[in-house]
């Protein structure tokens, strides 16, 4: 009786999995003429139940694929336990995610904020409000998170940063070794509207909510991080500031990606 228990038990629980949903589409965007590659995680859907929604943007030189695999590897257990959907949206090796005014065919702010919104709205059980739908990311896609949730303020209600170039002015070697100027320009002449502090005001009276985070041996990053927290405390603009030992590695990522996944969760919940 007790071994048939147990089978009964590995059963629906593996019933529950296989009605899980790893979903690879080609999502077209109009503003840039072409498909781009998305991942779409669900939970197990029951019929009549609408679920939050998360944008995960991943850093500079990734994939969706990566990210499931090796970035956030526990993202498809997390879609179930925490009923949410995630959507992984490619953002190219070097796009940074802005609305380049150089490559015609990356205008990744817009297709992000915009297009792919649209395009889940329409074809998944998500949760049509800001209260419900979140965007983060790490590295470039940290940057991008940023940018994109603040420009698209009505449409994210939580915006999440993990050991993220918030300051792209002050990249050094980093701005061209990382291509920022093959979609942006040149450091000397970059337009404002890509810098993170351009955002700042619009982030006082958003009513959003911000989760910032970086490695303490994070060389690249942690200054622009620091200085970010800082100018945000100044303005006193409500916001989760957290340091803790890492680099700039996947190591680092994986822990606080699911870490921040965990509080978008509360976030989400009445």
């Amino acid at each position: 009786m007790k071994n048939l228990v147990s089978i009964i038990c590995l059963l629906t629980v593996s019933a529950q999995l296989s009605a899980q949903k790893i979903i690879h589409k080609e999502v077209f965007s109009a503003i840039m003429n072409k498909n781009i590659k998305t991942i779409i995680i669900t939970p197990d859907v029951q019929q009549g139940e609408t679920y939050p929604s998360v944008y995960i943007l991943h850093g500079y030189s990734g994939n969706p694929d990566r990210t499931i695999k090796q970035d956030i590897p526990d993202l498809v257990q997390k879609a179930q336990e925490d009923k949410i959907i995630y959507v992984l949206p490619d953002g190219n090796f070097n796009s940074w995610y802005l609305d380049s005014p150089l490559v015609k065919d990356s205008q990744y702010q817009t297709f992000i904020g915009q297009e792919l919104v649209e395009y889940v709205n329409k074809n998944y059980t998500v949760k049509n409000d800001k209260k419900f739908r979140g965007i983060l990311g790490w590295s470039m896609g940290g940057y991008g998170a940023v940018n994109i949730g603040t420009t698209y303020n009505k449409t994210f209600g939580i915006v999440g940063s993990s050991c993220g170039a918030l300051d792209l002015a002050s990249f050094g070697e980093g701005y061209m070794k990382y291509q920022v100027d093959k979609v942006a320009g040149p450091v000397i002449s970059l337009n404002p509207k890509f810098l993170t502090d351009s955002k700042i005001k619009t982030m006082a009276s958003a009513d959003q909510q911000y989760i910032f985070d970086c490695g303490t041996e994070d060389t690249q990053m942690i200054a622009m991080n620091r200085n970010f927290h800082k100018k945000l405390t100044d303005q006193k603009i409500p916001h989760l500031y957290m340091e803790s030992l890492g680099i700039h590695d996947s190591k680092y990522w994986s822990r606080s990606l699911s870490e921040q996944l965990t509080l978008f969760d509360r976030f989400f919940k009445p």
